[in-house]
């Protein structure tokens, strides 16, 4: 699956006024329930901060909860990306040893750093339920999506990592 191009202006236009409207938290978890009903193949949306070592979860949307509420750096696909400061795509969580399993139906996932510049603040984590259910479109879009949700954070305090500066993948 991927993102249609004819949807990606309408959808960022979207992403923009959620960040009028709202601020903070409350903003991060409205553009999770706004990409998650958009986009079908997004099953589970989550935008996580970073706090010093660790990623927090911050706002998301689907039809479970994760028990992953907090991941250190150096844990799972979500800290994989932290420490890379880069998007990573799992094809399939079952071949990928570092992936955390939240949700049994999930097979495919997409990690997109949110950076202030070249620090990371957080990313964007979203969960498929097919194999290879994610592209560079979705890239290519969770990138733009990202780089509007880091206003959100407003230099938010933790630590945040440089890209290179955690343990090596």
């Amino acid at each position: 699956m991927s993102v249609p191009a004819r949807q990606v202006t309408p959808a960022l236009l979207q992403v923009d006024a959620i960040l009028t409207r709202l601020r903070g938290t409350e903003a991060r978890a409205e553009v999770c329930r706004f990409l998650r009903h958009e986009f079908p193949h997004f099953d589970w949306v989550g935008v996580y901060r970073l706090a010093g070592p660790t990623l927090e979860l911050d706002g998301w949307d689907g039809a479970h909860a994760t028990e992953h509420t907090s991941i250190p750096v150096g844990e799972g696909v979500c800290g994989r990306a932290a420490r890379l400061g880069r998007s990573v795509i799992v094809a399939d969580v079952r071949l990928d040893p570092e992936y955390l399993q939240c949700f049994l139906e999930t097979r495919s996932e997409i990690v997109v750093p949110i950076l202030g510049g070249s620090t990371v603040l957080g990313e964007i984590d979203v969960d498929g339920t097919a194999v290879g259910a994610f592209d560079g479109s979705d890239e290519r879009f969770l990138t733009e999506v990202a780089r509007r949700l880091a206003s959100s954070f407003g230099g938010a305090p933790g630590g945040p990592v440089v890209p290179g500066d955690g343990p090596s993948s």
